[in-house]
């Protein structure tokens, strides 16, 4: 699928059945990719699932459209102490199959780069498995830049994989070595 016509927006709680099987659908479609299992993930209340995507000073939720159809998610939470108040995460980053190479992946993250930046946020970070070289592309050709390995981030099946933490500097100071 190319170039589909896109509306990416914060989720509201009529996209909560939506962002539920989107979440669903990426434990069982990328395991190494988030964290919860499907069990975890399934075990959500409709309540938690809300309080997940709520925007608030602290976090939001974007989903990219296709027109009614849910294409992609991704979220970013900000710090809330003040001390930690210019740095945010972005997490949750989930694109359909039928909408993967089409762009939608980077919308989603440069929108919640915008967003850090309209927060006043300076610094941005993410997790990626180490085993998902296109999400790594896709997140330097961004700006991040890995600044450190969590050796066995995550165990599945008995298997361990490492996980890449990056970062983007959203006021372009020196990058990290």
């Amino acid at each position: 699928m190319n170039e589909p016509s896109l509306a990416i927006r914060p989720l509201t709680g009529q996209d909560a059945q939506a962002f539920h099987a989107m979440r669903l659908q990426a434990t069982q479609n990328y395991p190494a990719g988030i964290v919860p299992t499907y069990e975890e993930e399934a075990a959500l209340t409709p309540e938690q699932n809300l309080a997940r995507m709520r925007a608030s000073e602290t976090q939001i939720v974007f989903g990219a459209f296709d027109g009614d159809t849910l294409a992609g998610i991704t979220g970013l939470m900000r710090k809330a102490r003040q001390k930690e108040s210019h740095k945010a995460f972005i997490w949750g980053v989930f694109v359909h199959p039928d909408y993967r190479r089409s762009g939608i992946g980077r919308q989603l993250i440069a929108r919640a780069m915008d967003e850090a930046r309209e927060r006043g946020v300076l610094q941005v970070h993410l997790v990626v498995s180490g085993q998902n070289p296109r999400a790594q592309a896709l997140y330097r050709s961004l700006g991040f830049v890995r600044y450190g390995v969590e050796p066995r981030g995550l165990c599945i099946g008995g298997e361990y994989f490492d996980d890449d933490l990056m970062v983007c500097f959203l006021d372009n100071p020196a990058q990290p070595d």
